[in-house]
């Protein structure tokens, strides 16, 4: 039996729902934790370390549901080279790239603790800028830290 048939016998097909490939292996559970997977009510089902031609190993991420844009831009500030795939009665009917936005609006936590987001009299939504799409840097809009991609922090 070839890798890519192991692959598709070790991760069921699912008849409708949302499919997140080709997640590197380290960030799936953290792909999982934004979605809210541990609250989920659905069936879903996570593959990990599994072959790929493109990237050696990745991790895969299948879901009975269906999810709002919004919530999966949040997939784009850890994996934006994620695929998102969208099935109906067994097919892909949609296929694409979580696109991030330049400007985010209570996506990310501020890791500054002396920034007025955190500063529990305030209640102020969070509100970063992209600096950098290749390397997922943001910067808070109020204190101006600038946070690397494996210290972002989702809400």
């Amino acid at each position: 039996m070839s890798h890519e048939e192991n692959n598709s016998v070790l991760v069921a097909a699912i008849i409708n729902g949302t499919v997140i490939d080709h997640i590197p292996p380290d960030w799936l559970l953290k792909v999982a934790g934004i979605l809210g997977l541990e609250q989920f009510g659905e069936t879903f089902i996570l593959g990990n370390y599994l072959t790929s031609k493109k990237m050696g190993r990745k991790g895969i991420l299948k879901i009975e549901d269906f999810f709002d844009a919004e919530r999966l831009k949040r997939i784009a500030l850890i994996v934006p080279e994620a695929k998102i795939n969208i099935i109906r009665e067994g097919k892909v009917v949609e296929k694409y790239n979580p696109t991030l936005p330049d400007e985010l609006v209570n996506l990310v936590l501020c890791n500054n603790p002396k920034c007025i987001t955190n500063a529990e009299a305030e209640h102020l939504p969070t509100r970063f800028h992209l600096v950098n799409k290749d390397s997922g840097s943001i910067r808070c809009h109020y204190c101006e830290r600038i946070i690397e991609k494996e210290d972002i922090r989702v809400l």
